[in-house]
């Protein structure tokens, strides 16, 4: 929150573009990118210069002399200048302090050197790589505001070998853990014990989320095929009827009206079928998925109370766990650092 408190209210969000102030403070973060690069880039030359590589590199070349004018005359003003550089930055940072405190620029006055933590940590000499989190904020700060300070082919193969190394390190963090988890699997005997204590804690949820799946499903299927069901035990009841000899012969001993007994008895038969399926049938068509019915309910509350206990249920656990495990370990594996080369390449060939 108080990262984002410092984004909405960042030092330009207080100044008009149109005004001296804001060009101003355009030149003076231009200024501070171009002097924190180049202080770097002297402290990079200066240990290359002062280490054995940078004795043989010269010696190799033959020019011994010019490092040791370096050493003895120009190394002591980098370390003073290194110096002074480190009281500018102290400084500025108190500077910048003591202004987002009168501004208001964050919730409350002790926020600013959480939020800058980089730049404070970065005053001290074995830290000083963090300056360029302060370069690369700045530079960030003016691309949005329409300022090209990095090319964009630059900034595109930057953001790229960024996402390359992110991903090739949180892929070694994912499969050392999936790893670790195999072994507690198969050494351990503790996962079964997680299991039960799982399904117990979760037993009523299940209860819950196995009703309202029957509502939603088997209700809803039972109220398409109601009319075919109807019709099919009538069917049944009807050709029940028919198939009855004894009664057959009973009513052909009935003069006249003995065949027209007979299809009444049929037709009664049929529609009595049809009575009694919609009748077993309405029990389970009732409710709605927030409120199944009474059988739904009891089917679910049967089936969570259900013993785990059972070798069976284990192995098929077992297996969903190790096979998801795998397939996950599989999808880590893929580099789509790779996969975006291939597909820039495919396209740079389909352009020439």
């Amino acid at each position: 929150m108080a990262q984002q408190d410092s984004d909405q209210n960042s030092k330009y969000n207080y100044v008009n573009p149109s005004s001296k102030f804001f060009k101003l403070f355009l030149v003076y973060d231009i200024f501070m990118v171009f002097i924190i690069v180049f202080n770097l880039f002297c402290l990079g030359m200066n240990f290359f210069l002062m280490s054995n590589i940078g004795a043989w590199f010269f010696n190799t070349i033959q020019l011994p002399s010019v490092l040791e004018f370096y050493r003895t005359h120009l190394h002591p003003w980098v370390i003073i200048t290194e110096a002074w550089f480190i009281i500018f930055l102290i400084a500025e940072l108190a500077v910048r302090w003591f202004l987002a405190i009168v501004q208001k620029h964050h919730a409350r006055w002790w926020f600013f050197p959480f939020i800058h933590w980089y730049e404070i940590i970065a005053i001290i000499p074995h830290f000083r790589f963090l300056r360029l989190f302060r370069a690369g904020i700045i530079a960030y700060r003016l691309h949005e505001l329409g300022y090209k300070v990095v090319p964009d082919n630059l900034r595109i193969k930057a953001l790229f070998y960024y996402r390359v190394v992110m991903e090739e390190l949180s892929d070694r963090v994912v499969i050392t853990v999936i790893d670790g988890i195999r072994h507690e699997l198969d050494t351990s005997s503790s996962h079964k014990k997680i299991i039960h204590d799982l399904v117990d804690h979760h037993r009523q949820l299940f209860t819950v989320t196995l009703a309202s799946m029957l509502q939603e499903s088997l209700a809803v299927a039972l109220q398409q095929q109601e009319p075919a069901i109807k019709q099919k035990v009538g069917l049944i009841v009807n050709q029940a009827i028919e198939d009855t000899p004894e009664l057959t012969q009973l009513l052909r001993l009935i003069p006249i009206v003995g065949g027209r007994i007979e299809q009444q008895i049929q037709s009664i038969g049929q529609r009595l079928g049809e009575n009694i399926s919609a009748g077993l049938i309405e029990p389970f068509t009732a409710g709605s998925p927030q409120k199944p019915n009474e059988s739904y309910q009891l089917i679910a509350e049967k089936v969570s109370e259900l013993n785990i206990d059972n070798h069976y249920l284990e192995e098929l656990v077992e297996s969903v766990v190790y096979e998801s495990l795998e397939a996950i370990r599989k999808q880590v594996k893929v580099k789509q650092w790779q996969q975006m080369l291939e597909e820039h390449d495919q396209l740079d060939k389909k352009a020439e």
